[in-house]
């Protein structure tokens, strides 16, 4: 039998401070430092989106396909079961119309033994943004 190395068990802390590193970076515009913390063959699927693969894909949507300007991420749960993080939060911003923007939000990620995602998932309580 072999193990998938992305569904290895990693230590809980460490995923945990992975996964507000990247809101980090994603309300402070670093797109580039965001998409570093994708392996090269992490897929992202987001409602609405075709899915995006790698660090490339995360570039692509950051930088040029995403619907908002800026905001900023509120995480009210983060649960770890070995190499899966999910997340429960609350997103307040204003899209590039200008119009606000304010939501609540679940993503899954899993998290590989080196301290890359090898996936996520978004899900969102409101029409798509």
């Amino acid at each position: 039998m072999t193990t998938n190395p992305e569904l290895l068990p990693v230590e809980a802390e460490s995923a945990v401070r992975l996964v507000r590193r990247f809101y980090d970076l994603v309300d402070s515009g670093d797109a580039d430092g965001l998409a570093a913390l994708f392996a090269p063959d992490a897929l992202y699927r987001r409602p609405g989106y075709p899915p995006m693969v790698g660090p490339a894909g995360l570039l692509g949507f950051y930088g040029r396909d995403r619907t908002i300007r800026a905001g900023n991420h509120t995480l009210t749960n983060v649960l770890v079961d070995g190499a899966f993080v999910g997340v429960f939060g609350e997103f307040h911003g204003v899209l590039h119309s200008g119009d606000p923007v304010d939501l609540r939000f679940a993503d899954s990620f899993t998290v590989r033994p080196d301290d890359l995602f090898a996936d996520r998932d978004t899900y969102f309580f409101a029409p798509l943004v």
